[in-house]
């Protein structure tokens, strides 16, 4: 429970903020900071979090804040840049975003009776004091190129400004601004509960859960976290309850129980590294709050198999100041109601939808995350994008990768929402990435003087047309429900295979190492960029082969365990013919006979020869047998009395 004002907490420092002066002044007045923490995050997604008392910050603040601090760069996600022999990393604060307090709601302060606080500074890694490495580094530079890009595309061809509304050319724009916005689902429980999965199940099909009134201490929590995070500035916009959970039980001390639910926290956008950094910073307050009133969060893609997984659908926009003042959505068309988008909004849509396999290694790098884009889970599983079936109704087609958002009232709600990403993709390299495949796509439908007329019919061309930019023998568009209106093979051949595991996935960066390959889109040739996308795949392959090889074969091993004999011996042939066909999956699965390995064994062993295309054919193997075992399973339990 919140027992202290939080009217008197501090919470935000804004860029404005950030000179030592002030910042002394605004750390003496809240005496319940008492740490600062350097910030930076690495190619895992992990933050830094070295605590510096206040006293030692302040008084050396103008040459921290000048020369950063420096950790032991092996100890953090940086492969193939940091390691034992040359592990200097400089953690350098940015002072070009908002700084925020973070608060310790179990360690209270006696003097002020207010929850401990660390102000926690944003900050870029910098290799051998020379080497700027990184997420956020990827991030910048990725919207430095972006823009200057962008900006000379629309210079080189005026015709495009013929076709955006409320703007007549390039003279009149002051500056360029992208926004992005994520929605954060996730889930909650009691300590300890275990998950009832058929009901999660029966609850998810029956729409049980979704919008449902939010009660005790889920709901005690959320409200609390959406006061909290009102105070940080973050324009908190909804929570809600999203499709999994079950009804909380009443225990006999009067307190909720066996608590298992899905939510879901929206807020304003911000441009990206603003962006990035309030999603960080967002998660660690949820986590915080909802930990206060005894529940755990999970942020992993799918934390229960056969229920709802957990995405953060993340939004992007591109607009434009202009000297006048004004805010001009260059996605917008100049005749809304006849046109979907203008050609820079097309453009960027069709360079995100043709080269989405270099996308999706930043987007699903995990095990967890192929868990949970499955069919009838309303996560994507197709490289498709939905318009609205007319001009003047936008699209609420959920079963889509890319939806583009409109509402014809308002001119600046205009963009695109990526629907795969999860709580753990990493957001800095996501928007980065995802910015300069927008780009590659503005290029080739400028450059080709394309109008959104001509724009709209490239986009919905069917399979084997040609197209200017689109690839010949692929679908892009769809109004329909990609779940039940095509079968899997219609969906293969129109939209394309998808991957079936990192392994695959990260397949089309094969030819990384070469700048003028097709992850060239990304790095631009640059060494650096290549570098740190170069690190980033060695730290995801080593995750998902470890995480295998440590949490998934074992978990695997317990459901195994699990399934146990239910009949008597003089059952019906029924149930023994069932029991026959869940005992030899379980013995091909993870039992040793007679000096045969099992498919899990199998796998690790592939993974200590660090044979990863081995482990991919095994892993998709024992995903099909797992899913043979689970409905023969049922099937058989079901029938036992």
């Amino acid at each position: 429970m919140i027992r202290f004002d939080l009217n008197r907490m501090l919470y935000t420092l804004t860029p404005d903020e950030h000179d030592p002066d002030t910042v002394r002044s605004r750390l003496f007045t809240h005496p319940e900071v008492k740490f600062v923490s350097f910030t930076g995050v690495d190619m895992g997604g992990h933050n830094t979090d070295e605590k510096i008392p206040v006293q030692a910050f302040t008084d050396d603040m103008e040459k921290l804040l000048a020369n950063g601090v420096q950790t032991d760069g092996s100890s953090v996600a940086l492969p193939t840049i940091a390691d034992l022999s040359n592990a200097r990393v400089d953690i350098m604060p940015d002072s070009s975003v908002n700084w925020y307090v973070e608060y310790n709601f179990t360690n209270i302060d006696y003097g002020t009776g207010l929850p401990t606080g660390t102000l926690r500074i944003p900050s870029f890694l910098r290799h051998n004091g020379d080497t700027m490495v990184g997420s956020r580094t990827f991030l910048k530079e990725s919207v430095n190129r972006f823009v200057e890009g962008f900006t000379q595309v629309l210079r080189d061809n005026p015709y495009v400004f013929e076709h955006i509304g409320g703007i007549d050319s390039l003279d009149e724009i002051q500056e360029l601004r992208l926004t992005n916005a994520t929605e954060l689902e996730f889930w909650v429980k009691t300590p300890d509960d275990r998950a009832d999965r058929n009901q999660l199940s029966i609850a998810q099909e029956l729409k049980e859960q979704y919008w449902k009134r939010v009660t005790g201490p889920v709901g005690t929590a959320m409200e609390q976290t959406l006061e909290i995070l009102d105070h940080y500035g973050f324009g908190v916009e909804m929570g809600h309850k999203e499709v999994g959970g079950v009804k909380a039980k009443m225990g006999n001390s009067g307190s909720f129980d066996h608590i298992m639910e899905q939510l879901e926290i929206d807020w304003k956008y911000a441009d990206p590294m603003q962006a990035s950094d309030n999603e960080s910073q967002v998660r660690n307050i949820i986590r915080d709050v909802f930990r206060m009133n005894n529940l755990e969060v999970s942020f992993r893609a799918k934390p229960m198999f056969g229920v709802a997984g957990s995405g953060e659908h993340t939004h992007f926009g591109v607009a434009a100041k202009l000297k006048d003042g004004s805010i001009v959505n260059l996605f917008e068309p100049v005749h809304k109601e006849d046109e979907f988008m203008s050609p820079v909004g097309f453009g960027a849509l069709m360079g995100l939808l043709r080269h989405y396999e270099l996308l999706n290694p930043i987007v699903a790098p995990t095990h967890d995350s192929f868990q949970r884009l499955k069919p009838g889970y309303e996560a994507p599983v197709c490289i498709v994008t939905s318009l609205g079936v007319d001009h003047r109704t936008p699209s609420r087609n959920r079963t889509i990768l890319i939806g583009l958002v409109r509402d014809l009232k308002n001119p600046l709600s205009t963009r695109f929402e990526l629907r795969s990403p999860n709580p753990h993709t990493n957001t800095y390299l996501v928007i980065g990435a995802a910015y300069l495949l927008m780009l590659d796509g503005i290029k080739a439908a400028l450059e080709a003087g394309k109008t959104p007329s001509e724009l709209e019919r490239s986009i919905s061309k069917k399979y084997g047309e040609k197209d200017f930019y689109l690839e010949k023998n692929r679908e892009y568009r769809s109004e329909r429900n990609i779940y039940t209106d095509y079968t899997r093979e219609e969906r293969e051949k129109l939209f394309g295979v998808p991957p079936a595991n990192v392994w695959q996935c990260f397949a089309a960066w094969r030819d990384h190492e070469d700048p003028l390959g097709s992850i060239g889109l990304i790095t631009g040739g640059d060494e650096t960029m290549k570098m740190i996308l170069r690190s980033y795949r060695e730290q995801m392959i080593l995750k998902w082969s470890m995480e295998y090889h440590d949490r998934y074969i074992e978990n695997t091993m317990d459901y195994l365990r699990s399934c146990v004999k239910l009949h008597d011996d003089d059952s019906n042939e029924y149930d023994r013919g069932n029991w026959e066909a869940v005992a030899e999956l379980k013995d091909l699965i993870g039992h040793e006979i007679n000096g045969r390995a099992s498919l899990l064994m199998q796998a690790r062993n592939a993974i200590d020869a660090a044979d990863y295309e081995e482990l991919s054919r095994l892993e998709i193997i024992i995903e099909e047998k797992l899913e043979e075992l689970r409905n023969i399973y049922n099937k058989y339990r079901r029938n036992i009395f």
